[in-house]
């Protein structure tokens, strides 16, 4: 087996567009290293804390392209629960097929009961594909015989040099009821699941590797503490001493994406991050009313607005024309205060 060791390199790592995923580029600190070499060695779910836009989904998106193995991804919603992450019973076409089956049985007695078996209409969710590719597939094949077509979460290839067979990434667990976390405490423990419709269940098959379990929190919600237990944790705060925050967006965000300075300059760079700091600060000032904060997903959505809009003039042009530019839309991407309390 694979030393479950994980390098990513120094340099900033490039994530090509896959999917619905957009261009972007990461850069690796320590403490995001090692708590995904402790998950990878520990085999426990790696829980990451952050305010949104922090980087933790990103993160799952670059340790898959580090260890060059599929990214599974689930965001959870109010509605999710907690058979959508494992399996999909599909009792409208199992119905239909019934209905169907009547008129035929009428012609042809006992010739189409072995097709309503239950069996042929489960897909099977995210964490199957997770524990049991190989079985996931095959379960797949069988359910889009029945009902519909039923392709593989990713099409990355399997890698079986890796430490982990895929990077299943579990967005906002925090948004679903408590009964969900706590449902997947035996999935997370044991690695596998029963259900009566499976009769052998569904596990990790022998000598394959377990998956790398990441999901993320926005803080909406306390996660039982079962479930906390059974992870390991890390927080990705937004940094506090202004200076760190300045280093942070400018170093970290806005060059990891646009590193030429012809595309935007430090001097932009610097007055976007002074104003979305002062948005933050105000934000605290009045954090009675629960006001959101701007952080560093709107800071790269208000460098891109500058960057794109400032192609419009020449190069020796473009940091005096991003800076007026910002003074017209910095309201609309970094304040989240009420129109009444912004009259200037």
């Amino acid at each position: 087996m694979a030393t479950p060791f994980f390098t990513p390199p120094a340099e900033t790592l490039p994530l090509l567009k896959r999917g619905l995923w957009p261009e972007a580029s990461h850069r690796f600190d320590d403490r995001s290293i090692w708590a995904v070499r402790a998950a990878l060695v520990s085999g426990r779910p790696l829980l990451i804390r952050g305010e949104a836009g922090i980087g933790k989904t990103q993160l799952a998106r670059a340790v898959a392209e580090v260890l060059q193995v599929p990214l599974l991804h689930h965001v959870v919603d109010e509605r999710t629960e907690r058979d959508d992450l494992l399996y999909h019973l599909d009792a409208v076409a199992r119905l239909a097929a019934a209905q169907i089956a009547a008129i035929v049985e009428r012609d042809s007695p006992g010739t189409v009961q072995a097709g309503l078996h239950e069996r042929n209409f489960i897909r099977p969710g995210i964490f199957w594909w997770a524990l049991h590719w190989a079985g996931a597939a095959t379960q797949a094949e069988r359910y889009s015989r029945h009902c519909r077509p039923c392709k593989p979460p990713s099409d990355t290839p399997l890698n079986s040099s890796a430490p982990c067979s895929c990077v299943l990434l579990i967005d906002e667990i925090d948004k679903a009821d408590p009964s969900v976390p706590n449902g997947l405490l035996e999935c997370l423990g044991s690695d596998g699941f029963r259900t009566p419709l499976i009769d052998e269940g569904v596990h990790i098959p022998a000598h394959g590797q377990p998956p790398l379990v990441m999901l993320t929190t926005n803080e909406e919600r306390e996660l039982p503490l079962a479930f906390l237990r059974r992870c390991l944790v890390l927080t990705i705060p937004f940094p506090k001493p202004e200076a760190d925050a300045r280093k942070f967006l400018i170093e970290d965000r806005a060059r990891v994406r646009y590193p030429e300075e012809s595309e935007i300059s430090d001097q932009v760079c610097q007055e976007a991050a002074t104003q979305l700091l002062s948005e933050r600060q105000q934000a605290d000032r009045n954090r009675h009313e629960g006001l959101s904060k701007p952080g560093a997903a709107e800071y790269l959505d208000l460098i891109r607005v500058l960057v794109e809009l400032g192609r419009e003039v020449a190069q020796d042009q473009r940091s005096a024309r991003q800076l007026e530019i910002l003074a017209q839309v910095s309201s609309f991407v970094l304040r989240k205060r009420r129109d009444e309390d912004v009259s200037n």
